[in-house]
């Protein structure tokens, strides 16, 4: 069996947080229970601060499943502002890591 996971280029993660609302909407979470959170990370390079946003995957990711099945791309794909999180077969998503830099490949558990 293929298994799925999603590609973030967090490169271009704008923090908008997009996906954390789609998903919280689409799963119906209470407050504070997600499939994905975006974390903010503030650092200083050389003479000038940098911020990355990074999207990482909760337990309760389930890669919307059910929208798999109907032909569908999970909702924090489908939501994303930046077009930076990419859903298919793992085998796919590797050689798409190997183009570019600061990507990131989550499985299910």
């Amino acid at each position: 069996m293929l298994k799925y996971g999603l590609l973030i280029e967090y490169n271009y993660c704008t923090g908008c947080h997009a996906c954390e609302v789609a998903c919280q909407q689409e799963h119906d979470f209470p407050a504070g229970k997600n499939g994905i959170k975006v974390t903010e990370y503030v650092y200083e390079t050389y003479a000038k601060m940098s911020i990355d946003y990074l999207p990482f995957l909760t337990d309760l990711c389930d890669l919307c499943i059910q929208k798999s099945r109907e032909g569908e791309e999970p909702v924090c794909v489908k939501h994303c502002q930046a077009a930076c999180i990419q859903f298919g077969y793992i085998g796919e998503l590797v050689k798409e890591m190997e183009k570019r830099p600061k990507m990131v490949l989550y499985t299910p558990r």
